[in-house]
């Protein structure tokens, strides 16, 4: 009876802790810089994986591992709070602010397919980014493919 207790304690205290924060409105602005600021972060990393596999940057093993860790990390993010619906280009008060486009979260939206798709290619390239620069080369292909998938249904110019 006394774990009991302790146990209905402790959730009470957290329902009430966590419940105001997970109610809480945060502004289109706000979650739009969030994700803008997450797929900078992937640019960033997918640019030095490009150089590597284009020559235009010496191939480094270990860096390459760790850049294709970092993306893996990133995808394994729940990121779901940068992404609420009506914070596309199309809605009022956003235009120039996102490049996201209203399809997204539009009935039918392929957009977690298409998510899935861009994990699996990231968890390709963290399985051989550090094996050599072929093995690099091979993954970053589909990898760039599934972001451009989604880009280009999903994106503005």
């Amino acid at each position: 009876m006394e774990k009991f207790i302790k146990a209905a304690l402790c959730a009470t205290v957290l329902a009430t802790t966590v419940s105001p924060v997970m109610a809480e409105d945060f502004p289109f602005e706000d979650q739009i810089e969030g994700r803008q600021g997450y797929f900078q972060m992937v640019k960033f990393n997918m640019g030095v994986l490009g150089a590597m596999a284009k020559g235009e940057r010496d191939y480094d093993a270990k860096l390459a591992q760790a850049i294709a860790d970092n993306l893996k990390n990133a995808a394994l993010m729940d990121n779901a709070l940068m992404w609420p619906k009506g914070s596309d280009m199309d809605a009022e008060g956003l235009s120039g602010k996102t490049k996201a486009k209203a399809a997204i979260w539009q009935e039918g939206s392929d957009i977690g397919e298409k998510h899935e798709n861009w994990v699996a290619a990231v968890n390709t390239m963290a399985e051989n980014a550090g094996q050599g620069v072929g093995a690099l080369r091979g993954a970053i292909g589909p990898l760039g493919k599934s972001c451009k998938a989604c880009h280009k249904e999903y994106k503005a110019k």
